[in-house]
């Protein structure tokens, strides 16, 4: 659904806010977007242990897949029947904060609960000096290359630039697999060129604010990645395959490198224990550049809520560092709690050194409003791009027009 389209139901149905359906007293409805199998047991976990140590509160959970969060949001919105809480995109906030149907949290948050946090995952949620949300869930992304593929390719270390990543993954390709596994379907396609744009040195939003689309680091990036589909350098059907589908490839020991997040190691180790493979930087560009993409979730209290201070009481429970530990361990991302960071799990563990290590080269979503109908346009030129029904040049410069133009409409 296009940020517009969910911006005039919005603003259509602000008025039916107040007539939500009355909520039961004590009781905490919270929308949940569903990370991994593992994110229904846990909240049903805390259930359980808020509730016996909270009698008279009851919380009620609702679980609901990423690829339809939104779209039920905005339809809950519009009628009025949005839950307490909920976890977001950080990226949606800002259009959530100017329909005004995001609670400030400001007069429930004391200095000691802010101090649990590490500041750069909380900052994404404060606008205009009122903190609106929470960082339920941080990751960064990193390239992940199987070790025994390298090995009988002959490839030493992993690459340190786009020019050795390619060829690399021809000699990952002579040997029957997969040089390099590129996402080209549904979330963060986008997302996925940006790691190439951001090493040619392009920024999503140019200094005076227009789209970085047009810039020629955004061209060479694109023609990079279109130069290896048609090599064969990458999956088949690029744009039939999402980031789970790669991730899948990758963990059948099928492709040689790809980028995703923290959580991937996860799943290795649950799924394909006995997959060889090791954690590394995102290539760098010509001149040196790269990037990675930081991403937070945020929890937030809807305005209309009924029961906010019982809804706050469970904030609360959630971000202490045991609380945080279990989910985020259980899902695999990175630590927001300050105390959690420092738990041995995290000290110790290999792949998440290398995560963080590249936080300081960490891009976050523009925190602008239509972001999400630009990202959509982004990953539709990518898709042209990929499948030859246009060219890098022309996708680019028509995505540029169309994201320049809900740029000036906001």
């Amino acid at each position: 659904m296009s940020l517009a389209k969910w911006t005039v139901g919005l603003l259509a149905g602000m008025s039916m806010l107040a007539f939500a359906a009355p909520a039961d007293a004590g009781e905490v409805r919270v929308t949940v977007a569903e990370y991994s199998a593992k994110t229904g047991p846990y909240f049903e976990a805390v259930k359980k242990e808020f509730e016996a140590a909270n009698p008279g509160i009851t919380i009620k959970y609702e679980v609901v897949p990423w690829d339809v969060l939104l779209q039920k949001l905005t339809t809950d919105i519009t009628a009025g029947t949005n839950a307490d809480l909920s976890i977001i995109g950080t990226r949606w906030l800002i259009d959530f904060v100017q329909q005004d149907v995001a609670e400030p949290l400001d007069s429930y948050i004391k200095p000691e609960f802010k101090d649990r946090f590490i500041d750069t995952f909380l900052q994404p949620s404060i606008m205009d000096g009122h903190t609106y949300g929470l960082p339920i869930a941080a990751s960064a992304r990193a390239m992940y290359y199987n070790k025994e593929l390298f090995e009988k390719a002959g490839i030493a270390k992993p690459p340190a630039t786009w020019t050795e990543l390619q060829e690399d993954a021809r000699k990952i390709k002579a040997q029957g697999a997969f040089g390099y596994g590129l996402q080209g379907k549904e979330i963060e396609t986008d997302v996925y060129y940006y790691y190439a744009m951001w090493s040619f040195g392009t920024e999503i939003l140019n200094k005076d604010g227009t789209s970085g689309l047009s810039t020629p680091g955004a061209l060479e990036a694109a023609k990079l990645y279109k130069s290896m589909i048609d090599e064969g350098l990458t999956e088949p059907g690029v744009t039939s395959n999402n980031r789970e589908d790669v991730q899948n490839l990758f963990k059948q020991g099928k492709v040689g490198m790809m980028i995703t997040a923290p959580f991937l190691s996860n799943q290795i180790k649950e799924e394909a224990p006995k997959l060889k493979y090791g954690v590394a930087a995102i290539p760098a560009g010509p001149t040196g550049a790269r990037g990675t993409y930081g991403v937070t979730d945020s929890i937030i209290m809807f305005k209309n809520s009924k029961n906010k201070d019982e809804a706050w009481k469970l904030l609360d429970f959630l971000f202490t560092k045991e609380q945080r530990a279990k989910f985020t361990q259980g899902e695999g991302f990175l630590p927001v709690n300050k105390e959690e960071a420092k738990m041995d799990y995290y000290v110790n563990n290999a792949d998440l050194a290398a995560f963080t290590a590249l936080l300081p080269d960490a891009r976050f979503a523009p925190v602008i409003p239509g972001w999400e109908e630009i990202a959509q346009i982004t990953s539709d030129a990518m898709q042209k791009i990929y499948l030859g029904s246009a060219t890098p040049e022309a996708a680019l410069k028509d995505a540029a027009d169309k994201a320049n133009a809900v740029l000036k409409k906001k």
